[in-house]
């Protein structure tokens, strides 16, 4: 009797989430979804890329940023944090002739700053009180064309603060497509994009593309607001929100182009800020480790080797938990059998969740380019 009220429980989860979640699972917040009109003048936006050691990325991402349309004022300033592989000579290369680019070397590692914040809010600074926007987006993201423009065209038409994109993940190895759909789904799960985009529900953003109102992050305090944050996008997404309406969405024009070809290297991108999403609490932990057995790990297990009721609840379960990653798949263009994977892939994501609590405990939590910063958001 007590597997089918484990399964029932179950399957009452995923019907509350596929009805009551904000159809998070949908995928219909998308960049491409409205005709949005153009505005009468085209305000200055200033890109800030903060980048440590990343020549194998940036010459990329610099020359999509270079290649931009906007028909406006568009400046593009690289903050060199410490690298040592070349990251400038390469971005500068791929500049080429083009007065877009502006390369600075940033400063020593302020006390109580994480090392991304502490770059972009040296670029800010350079950028001065020129830009209308500020376009805040990392080393491994290459932007289609039309990028900028239409961030611009849906912030001025909505008179939003912010507007963010969740770029869209490499998933070319086989780690990558059984490992990156997941990781938007859940972040979704975490924060339905519905719900972000309403003017009461909560503020997120997705950190490779954000562009702000440069007047409205002054007011809310600059980038040093949240200067110690490990999981800085949604910080700064709850941050401009108290300012102003944001949109958060996804898209295909911008996309990270960092690879991710082994399980080890996926599971230190997870790992690196899963704890600091439980605010570092070990309670918070063994109630995320639970539910996600109870979600994930008990309706296959039943379904496979229980038997009667509760056999056929699990069931259910399990096929409403593959339906809802159906459109994700597809937005990733992967086999719609990773739905029925998403038990094992959830499996992975409890294990990296574990593993960013072991790390932060033996003082090396947010471990990035040979910088522990975890301790520093505790």
């Amino acid at each position: 009797m007590i597997w089918a009220w484990v399964a029932g429980a179950s399957l009452l989860i995923w019907l509350g989430l596929l009805i009551a979640r904000d159809g998070f699972w949908l995928t219909r917040e998308r960049d491409t979804h409205g005709i949005l009109p153009q505005p009468a003048a085209w305000p200055p936006v200033t890109a800030v890329v903060p980048a440590r050691d990343e020549a194998d990325v940036i010459a990329a991402t610099i020359a999509s940023l270079i290649a931009q349309d906007y028909p406006g004022a568009f400046k593009i300033i690289l903050v060199d944090d410490s690298s040592t592989d070349g990251t400038a000579e390469a971005a500068r290369r791929a500049a080429g002739a083009s007065e877009r680019l502006t390369i600075l070397s940033a400063a020593p590692l302020a006390p109580g700053w994480t090392g991304k914040l502490w770059a972009v809010s040296q670029g800010i600074a350079a950028a001065g009180t020129i830009p209308r926007y500020l376009l805040l987006t990392d080393a491994d993201i290459a932007h289609d064309a039309d990028s900028v423009r239409m961030l611009v065209m849906r912030a001025e038409a909505g008179g939003l603060k912010l507007v963010s994109l969740m770029a869209k993940l490499r998933c070319i190895s086989f780690a990558e497509r059984a490992l990156i759909p997941a990781f938007v789904f859940f972040f979704q799960l975490l924060y339905p994009f519905a719900q972000v985009n309403r003017p009461r529900g909560p503020g997120a953003a997705a950190g490779g593309c954000m562009l702000v109102d440069r007047d409205t992050l002054a007011q809310a305090g600059g980038i040093g607001a949240i200067r110690g944050a490990l999981i800085d996008d949604c910080a700064f997404g709850a941050m401009i929100k108290r300012h102003g309406p944001i949109w958060l969405g996804l898209t295909s024009r911008v996309r990270s182009i960092r690879p991710y070809d082994h399980w080890q290297t996926v599971a230190a991108m997870i790992s690196r800020s899963a704890y600091a999403q439980l605010a570092y609490s070990p309670l918070l932990l063994a109630g995320t480790l639970a539910g996600l057995a109870l979600v994930y790990a008990a309706p296959p297990l039943l379904a496979l080797f229980g038997s009667g009721t509760a056999r056929w609840l699990a069931l259910a379960a399990w096929l409403l938990m593959a339906l809802a990653f159906q459109p994700m798949l597809r937005f990733y263009q992967r086999s719609p059998l990773w739905g029925a994977a998403l038990p094992l892939i959830a499996a992975f994501y409890a294990g990296c969740t574990w593993a960013s609590a072991w790390q932060h405990w033996r003082g090396r939590g947010g471990l990035w380019k040979g910088r522990v910063q975890a301790a520093i958001g505790a």
